[in-house]
């Protein structure tokens, strides 16, 4: 059994399976589940969002803006943390589509 179908058979983050996630994923896994304990993980009509300390992150299923998936193309502590958050539910949800939350109004400029 997967640990993703652990978590799901588990229906919640246990040490065990918070362990097990460290122990397959290392670092990213244990970023990723304080990510989620942290309530860092954002569901909106178009994408996830995992909000990070310097940057929000776009994830959306195996894929991430984020710059350490853009060079190893591998999973990455943005798309764990929307794979645990969404299996648990543990994501706060907007009914907002992100990209326009991205778009401001440019500025009239005066002469």
């Amino acid at each position: 059994m997967t640990i993703w179908e652990r978590l799901q058979e588990a229906g919640a983050l246990t040490p065990a399976l918070e362990e097990a996630i460290a122990a397959c994923y290392g670092e990213r896994g244990k970023k990723a589940v304080r990510a989620v304990k942290e309530g860092r993980v954002k569901r909106y009509r178009d994408f996830f969002v995992v909000v990070g300390y310097s940057d929000e992150y776009v994830s959306d299923g195996e894929f991430c803006i984020c710059n350490d998936f853009m060079y190893r193309g591998k999973e990455c502590t943005h798309i764990l943390a929307v794979r645990i958050a969404e299996i648990l539910g543990l994501f706060e949800d907007f009914a907002l589509w992100y990209t326009d939350c991205m778009s401001t109004p440019m500025k009239e400029e005066t002469p």
